[in-house]
């Protein structure tokens, strides 16, 4: 996992980042996703979503800053191997992604929303079994859906943007079910807060960050 840019101070980075095009606007073009056709109808109770798109540390750091979201793990789903750690998953050979659970009041944001989000800001969905600078299938485009209601979501919104020609390129994301999720260990764990200044997140994350507040401004909150 490519998590440090050796030689590039963080001022290099910064003007790079306001230089380079943006995720979306390199696939399709930026805070033009529609809202989601087909979405759950509100309920009582917290609910969960498990979503995979790279690496966790931006995931987090996204949905941590989405109104209605009262918590984000990151950690491993997907594969083979029990209690996998770090290392393990970063090799390839578990099958796991690196993927956040998110704990969301559905009576504030809704599934489809969530979905909204995953696609618009928080990765790049065209983009197979890799993101950004990292590669393999740990950082795969993956919605584990937990329930039926969000396998129909999902399979509906993917649809939706296909037909809608959102992105210049297919989408790859998966819709597979979610067996068992297990958090990353604890220095992982809202990793963005802890190092703002990292090379890795100063290039890669905070522009996911910005992008959400601007182009969907009413589903921004500051923590």
């Amino acid at each position: 996992m490519l998590r440090t840019i050796l030689g590039t101070s963080i001022a290099a980075l910064a003007l790079a980042v306001a230089a380079m095009p943006t995720l979306l606007q390199s696939t399709g073009a930026a805070g033009t996703l529609p809202d989601p056709r087909v979405d759950e109808h509100s309920s009582g109770g917290m609910q969960t979503a498990v979503l995979a798109g790279g690496c966790f540390w931006g995931m987090e750091g996204v949905f941590e800053h989405v109104k209605g979201i009262s918590e984000v793990v990151s950690g491993y789903t997907g594969g083979h191997t029990v209690d996998p750690t770090y290392e393990e998953v970063s090799s390839g050979s578990t099958g796991h992604a690196e993927s956040v659970r998110i704990t969301y009041d559905p009576s504030r944001v809704s599934y489809g929303q969530l979905l909204k989000v995953y696609f618009e800001v928080a990765h790049d969905p065209t983009e197979l079994n890799r993101q950004g600078p990292d590669t393999g299938t740990q950082y795969r485009s993956a919605v584990f859906y937990a329930t039926p209601e969000q396998k129909r979501i999902a399979g509906a919104y993917i649809r939706q943007l296909q037909e809608a020609h959102a992105f210049g390129h297919p989408i790859v994301t998966q819709v597979v079910p979610l067996e068992r999720f297990y958090p990353a260990e604890g220095y992982h764990q809202n990793y963005l807060d802890h190092h703002p200044n990292q090379p890795y997140i100063v290039f890669n994350d905070l522009p996911k960050i910005a992008h959400l507040k601007e182009w969907l401004p009413g589903m921004y909150t500051d923590k």
